[in-house]
């Protein structure tokens, strides 16, 4: 089940960063202080929540800067509060 949990979170953070942003962006930008680390997707919300249907809720750090990596620790609060951000987390949830 972790390993499921883990390739699903693979897959989102890949697809977060590929296609154009990819090559603007790449993975030393997301560790610069103050800078956006979202520059593509759904920048019109406040806040970018993907949700995937598994056995049992997890929530997973999009921001790469949880201190509990790679469980969200809503780090990502503080730094769009500070860069004016959207990036939220990724919430895997038990099917209904």
């Amino acid at each position: 089940m972790l390993r499921l949990v883990v390739l699903l979170v693979c897959v989102a953070v890949s697809q977060a960063f590929s296609g154009p942003a990819a090559s603007r962006v790449g993975r030393a930008a997301v560790r610069m202080e103050g800078a956006r680390i979202n520059t593509d997707i759904d920048l019109d919300s406040p806040k970018v929540v993907t949700n995937l249907e598994v056995d049992s809720k997890q929530v997973m750090c999009r921001c790469w800067k949880s201190k509990t990596f790679p469980n969200c620790d809503a780090a990502h609060v503080k730094h769009n509060e500070a860069t004016g951000d959207n990036v939220g987390p990724l919430i895997v949830s038990p099917k209904k």
